[in-house]
């Protein structure tokens, strides 16, 4: 008997390798979700608070009390009468007689210029002034000529007129007796009136010569006049060739060179009287709102404090700045002289029982500011929102967030922007 044929059975086959590459997938993207939540877990995560020293830190406790509103500014001493002698006319600078830092008088002469015009010019203006004057004599000894031959005539009428009505009175007591006739004594009356008409006549026209003679010369002695002026700014021309200091002082500046030519106008020199000095301070535009006149200043030296007060405010702004003048009522120190680098500090105003603080290096009056506040126990600082109000030079007003013996970082801490923490060591 035949052996039964064999059975074949169809087996499935397992693709091993396929699986193992989901299984791949599938832990890659676990994997890649494990680390997304532990990323977003460690960045809700503040970030560890950075060491810093506490010796390299400025520190200050917030008090309360009186706190003095100051502000502070550099300036300068300068002399209070300052005198810049200009050129009169235009010219060249022959010789610098005297050399800055020297004392002078006010003739004394500072420097020699030269220009031939001006010289020429003063000669001509001199010589139609004289001619003027001679005109002016001969003009009024001519004038006073004719009116003392009007006079003459006058004097001859009233001579006849007076014979005239003499004659015709005794005419009239002659006639009334009948020793002559009335035709003959009407004549002599008649020629009386008519002297006595000439008479009136040559008053009134001495009268208008007279004034015609005032007008007359009241126009030489115009014109005189004004060529005497004219031949007074020729000479001072001429004078101010020779430039003198004009009041006595100290030579400060003489900004031109031998053989320089300079213009009408130009400051030569400058004078100045060293013992009688005030202070100029530059404060910050955004300061000088509080500033008015009459407020207490100290100017500081760096060879010791004056005493002063505010004088002026300039209206102007220039760089960034207000010009504040100080008038020093104290006394001055030796080394004080024009020019001297000072810094001075102006008294606004005293602020009675308020909550201050020494000012942040980055804390602005009147805003709101993020600061360091230290736990005394922890040694850890926080930052906290503080709102600061009026501010002085080394001090400022705290209106919220802040009480009586907190102690707050004062030190630029931008390099810990990132963080809210800091341990102090």
């Amino acid at each position: 008997m035949a052996p039964a044929p064999a059975t074949h059975v169809d087996i499935q086959r397992i693709d091993f390798a396929k699986i193992k590459r989901r299984r791949r997938l599938l832990f890659g993207v676990f994997g890649a979700l494990a680390l997304l939540g532990l990323i977003g877990f460690v960045a809700q995560l503040d970030p560890a608070a950075p060491k810093v020293p506490r010796a390299s830190l400025w520190l200050d406790t917030v008090k309360r009390g009186e706190m003095l509103r100051e502000v502070r500014g550099p300036g300068i001493l300068v002399p209070k009468e300052i005198r810049w002698i200009a050129a009169e006319t235009a010219a060249r600078v022959d010789r610098i007689v005297v050399k800055p830092g020297a004392s002078v008088l006010p003739e004394t002469i500072i420097l020699e210029l030269s220009n031939p015009d001006v010289t020429e010019a003063q000669l001509q203006a001199q010589a139609a002034l004289t001619a003027a004057q001679a005109d002016y004599l001969a003009r009024q000894n001519t004038l006073d000529s004719q009116l003392l031959d009007q006079r003459a005539n006058l004097a001859g009428f009233e001579a006849d007129f007076e014979s005239a009505r003499l004659q015709a009175e005794a005419e009239a007591q002659l006639t009334a007796k009948g020793i002559i006739s009335a035709l003959q004594s009407t004549r002599s009356r008649l020629n009386s009136e008519q002297l006595k008409l000439r008479v009136g006549i040559e008053k009134e026209r001495i009268a208008k010569f007279k004034r015609t003679i005032a007008a007359q010369l009241a126009a030489d002695r115009a014109r005189t006049e004004q060529l005497a002026y004219t031949a007074q700014q020729r000479q001072r021309q001429v004078d101010g060739l020779k430039l003198r200091a004009g009041v006595a002082g100290v030579l400060q500046q003489v900004p031109v060179q031998e053989g320089q030519q300079v213009a009408a106008g130009v400051n030569l020199a400058r004078v100045a009287k060293p013992g009688e000095l005030m202070a100029e301070l530059r404060i910050p535009e955004t300061q000088v709102k509080d500033i008015v006149a009459g407020q207490a200043v100290r100017v500081d030296t760096r060879n010791g404090i004056i005493k002063g007060r505010v004088t002026r405010v300039d209206p102007a702004v220039q760089n960034g700045s207000v010009l504040v003048d100080v008038e020093l009522t104290g006394a001055l120190p030796a080394a004080a002289r024009p020019d001297l680098s000072v810094d001075g500090t102006v008294e606004i105003e005293r602020l009675d029982n308020v909550l201050y603080v020494g000012r942040p290096a980055y804390g602005q009056p009147e805003s709101e500011v993020r600061v360091f506040r230290i736990d005394p126990e922890s040694g850890v600082a926080l930052r906290i929102p503080v709102r600061l109000g009026r501010a002085s030079v080394s001090l400022i007003e705290v209106q919220q967030g802040l009480n009586v013996g907190d102690q707050i970082i004062l030190s630029d801490t931008a390099q810990w922007d990132a963080f809210d923490r800091l341990r102090l060591d």
